[in-house]
């Protein structure tokens, strides 16, 4: 994202203390009523805005779950029902703005396309296959008496990279050099974002620069190895992904006339998650055809986890009016959600604002943000896509979790029946089969989306399995988990 001001520095500096001010009016004890656009599509907060604070309910914003028919949601305004928006100060609309005339553009330009369509198939190794997995298939029908589904996956994991992050950076890598900028910011958690991002800066020659948090750095060590290699300058922020999401912004505002925020996740203001749902929804473009050459119809139950979103909307969008296919999200259950430990935010939590969208957030009674825990690093995220919240709120989408523990076990099984290791965050979708195959009748098609390769995870993996608890490896191993 970038536009052209002449005094950025100084926006930049308005920009921290008017977020810090929004943040803490918008989650602390009180809402915050704000001039709107004529679209009611973003808040502003520039220093003509004056900011009016009314009591916050003693009970959160009211949820509500009906049976409507859904409608298709591939317009590009960034509202989702009540969701989305841009709750961003009023230095950063134009910015917004521009961006978001530049993605309707390319959307629609030829050349764009067809470069972005050689990229996919020649750097990133598209097509990714849709795989039968015929012995995690043997096994549940194994448990079942002789009945079950037919199991397969799509392969994401073998993108160039190791994840399904790559579709999306190359795509806005693109997007930022046509526009004239010389420098990408990134934020990343699990480091497979700021691997993607590195490598589509080191093809079309942008300098890069990744945000990552202390914590993620330490439990992710390998993929901080490879951005270095890749000639990323990473920057280590204290804390975990939330943190390092904030500073990323805070770099980019520093230098709006020739940097570019290159978001992975389906969060943040309009137009950043429709971007990246966009150029994820190839997953479920390929998924359609595939399914339609293996067994002439479509998949009856899709199944992902869900951090952000990313992965799970670019494999549901495709289906998203197709109603007899079931869209299934799986999220961090953690320690349990009784625990608190988790980062399940569309099963537990709350509207509110945050990172400029109005989403579910994991916060407390306070409106203060609720610090999220996963074994899968990449789903450690307060907040979660506007799109999925509307889709959770209108009930198209079903939310389900899996625990650490699932999801180390699913880890395990794909690993020894199919010689596939699985990111852990991918492993929280997968572990939630043990619950969901017994429920579905014999040859249903399911299609679990192995959203990244697992080599990251395979030290933690090996240690829990040689005795370590989980909570003493979480409490006292670092660089490992």
């Amino acid at each position: 994202m970038a536009c052209s001001l002449q005094t950025s520095f100084l926006h930049g500096l308005q920009f921290y203390a008017e977020t810090a001010l929004m943040d803490k009016r918008i989650r602390g004890n009180g809402l915050v009523s704000v001039v709107c656009s004529a679209e009611g599509d973003h808040m502003t907060a520039g220093r003509s805005t004056a900011l009016v604070m009314s009591p916050r309910p003693k009970t959160p914003l009211e949820t509500t779950t009906t049976t409507r028919k859904v409608p298709i949601t591939t317009s590009n305004t960034g509202k989702f029902g009540r969701f989305g928006g841009k709750y961003v100060p009023e230095t950063l609309i134009t910015c917004l703005s521009q961006l978001e005339s530049e993605f309707n553009m390319v959307l629609h330009d030829t050349q764009f396309q067809a470069e972005l369509a050689t990229a996919l198939r020649d750097y990133v190794g598209r097509e990714t296959p849709l795989y039968f997995a015929q012995r995690l298939t043997d096994h549940y029908k194994n448990k079942g008496g002789g009945v079950g589904p037919e199991i397969y996956l799509k392969r994401e994991d073998l993108n160039h990279g190791g994840s399904h992050k790559i579709n999306n950076a190359i795509a806005q890598a693109m997007i930022a050099k046509r526009m004239g900028r010389t420098t990408i910011v990134a934020a990343t958690g699990a480091g497979q974002h700021g691997v993607a991002t590195a490598a589509a800066c080191a093809k079309l020659s942008l300098k890069c620069t990744i945000l990552m948090g202390t914590l993620d750095m330490e439990r992710q060590p390998s993929n901080v190895t490879l951005m270095n290699l890749l000639g990323a300058q990473v920057k280590g922020v204290n804390g975990n992904f939330k943190d390092a999401s904030s500073e990323a912004m805070r770099e980019w505002v520093g230098n709006l006339e020739t940097s570019y925020l290159l978001t992975g996740t389906a969060v943040g203001p309009h137009p950043c998650p429709s971007m990246v749902r966009e150029f994820q929804s190839v997953i479920g473009k390929e998924t359609r055809r595939q399914a339609m050459e293996r067994w002439g119809g479509k998949p009856d139950v899709l199944l992902a986890c869900v951090g952000t979103g990313s992965n799970a909307l670019g494999l549901f969008h495709e289906f998203i009016a197709d109603e007899d296919v079931r869209l299934m999200g799986v999220e961090a259950a953690g320690f349990g959600l009784h625990t608190g430990k988790h980062s399940a935010t569309l099963a537990k939590g709350d509207v509110g604002v945050y990172h400029g969208a109005m989403t579910y957030l994991l916060q407390d009674d306070q409106g203060q943000i609720v610090g999220p825990h996963s074994i899968g690093v990449g789903m450690e995220y307060p907040g979660v896509s506007p799109e999925l919240s509307f889709l959770k709120e209108t009930g198209r989408l079903e939310v389900c979790t899996a625990t650490d523990q699932e999801a180390l076990h699913a880890y395990q099984r794909l690993c020894r029946l199919e010689g596939i290791f699985p990111a852990m965050e991918a492993s929280h979708a997968l572990g939630f089969l043990d619950k969901l195959c017994p429920t579905l009748p014999d040859g249903a098609k399911v299609v679990v989306n192995c959203s990244g390769r697992g080599d990251k995870d395979a030290p933690a993996v090996f240690s829990l399995t040689q005795g370590s608890t989980l909570p003493d490896l979480l409490s006292h191993t670092k660089g490992i988990l």
